[in-house]
């Protein structure tokens, strides 16, 4: 229960259906001062949403606990989001949250209280496909809040314990349904900001965890003319336009990030464009690997709308994506999603797209 709204009405529909629901708030990160209190901050993470979801599980009649996973989450997360900007890449921490910590972890927990599964306000569908004896993820009724891009290296044993009862219905039909029940979350706005660096705060919070990535370096154009200097590559990722600070007859956008020189590399719109790319710990739950090419619609980052695909096996986790059109931005770092009409096919980590 992260004291939203999607949470809230996830465990109200299962105590209603008969469940022996029992709250349970992961303490990931706490918010310095006043700002993890404010009603203005669009984050899970803080005093103020951890009070919510005790006032909901109050109003249910429900057990409330919190687990405090602060040090796991520091380990497996943030560290790794550090690494990931030092080496040039623009990470997706929730999507490794949601493997290590809230589907590993707290899984692992949730058996220390006897519970056999865990829930969530994923907007997000597990249905089990008997007919091959295993349990597909599909996308969520509200394609426009669809949260299944986040959850694509989920295994096996853990799709088999999970349940995501907002997923049969759109974020509209969901508010309505905490109203009716007048919980005190109906009107919450969402979360949605990366817990431990609000408001978009991601350099300010890197700054001291990673002070190689804001080494001042070259910025280069495609023909390794230096244009101007940077701020640090942590400031920076693909298909960036503003904050380069330099100018010229034309727009320009970083379309390489050269952590081994500490170098920025800019070019025009048409140069951000690519049709491949290389993937790399590719996860599949449709299967254990993919061994010959396969056609599927291909996600480069979640708002993305998805593009037709040929996926290719290089190795055991390795592929190669060939896309029907040319995509923008493809940024290393990010996650590549694969999908059959509304079932996840699997993803994996982009490494670099290919001319």
């Amino acid at each position: 229960m992260s004291g939203g709204v999607d949470s809230s009405v996830a465990a109200a529909l299962l105590k209603e259906r008969g469940y022996d629901v029992t709250g349970i708030t992961m303490n990931l990160f706490f918010l310095p001062g006043e700002l993890c209190r404010s009603e203005e901050l669009r984050s899970c993470c803080g005093r103020k949403a951890l009070e919510d979801a005790h006032r909901v599980a109050i109003q249910m009649g429900i057990p409330h606990f919190v687990v405090d996973l602060r040090r796991e989450f520091e380990a497996a997360v943030i560290a790794d989001f550090v690494r990931e900007y030092g080496r040039g890449r623009t990470p997706n921490p929730c999507i490794r949250c949601n493997e290590r910590i809230k589907f590993g972890l707290l899984l692992e927990r949730a058996k220390r209280l006897g519970a056999g599964l865990i829930a969530t306000g994923h907007h997000a569908r597990v249905v089990r496909d008997s007919a091959v004896g295993r349990y597909l993820l599909k996308k969520g009724k509200d394609r426009a809040k669809d949260q299944s891009y986040f959850l694509y290296r989920l295994s096996q044993a853990q799709l088999a314990r999970v349940l995501m009862p907002v997923g049969d219905f759109t974020k509209t039909e969901v508010r309505e349904m905490a109203r009716r029940r007048g919980l005190p979350v109906a009107e919450k706005r969402e979360s949605q900001e990366t817990c431990f660096a609000p408001l978009g705060g991601y350099p300010g919070f890197l700054a001291g965890r990673a002070p190689r990535a804001f080494r001042p370096g070259p910025i280069e154009d495609l023909d390794g003319r230096i244009l101007g200097s940077h701020k640090g590559i942590g400031n920076y990722t693909i298909g960036q336009r503003r904050g380069l600070g330099i100018s010229g007859p034309r727009p320009l956008y970083v379309v390489a990030i050269d952590a081994t020189r500490n170098a920025i590399v800019v070019g025009d719109e048409r140069d951000l464009h690519r049709k491949k790319l290389l993937a790399s710990q590719v996860r599949l739950i449709c299967g254990k690997r993919i061994e010959e090419p396969v056609m599927v619609k291909a996600k480069i980052r979640y708002k993305h709308q998805g593009e037709k695909a040929r996926v290719i096996p290089v190795s055991a986790r390795r592929v190669r994506v060939e896309f029907d059109r040319p995509q923008r931005a493809i940024t290393p770092g990010q996650s590549v999603v694969f999908y059959r009409r509304d079932v996840v096919v699997g993803g994996g980590i982009i490494d670099r797209s290919l001319d």
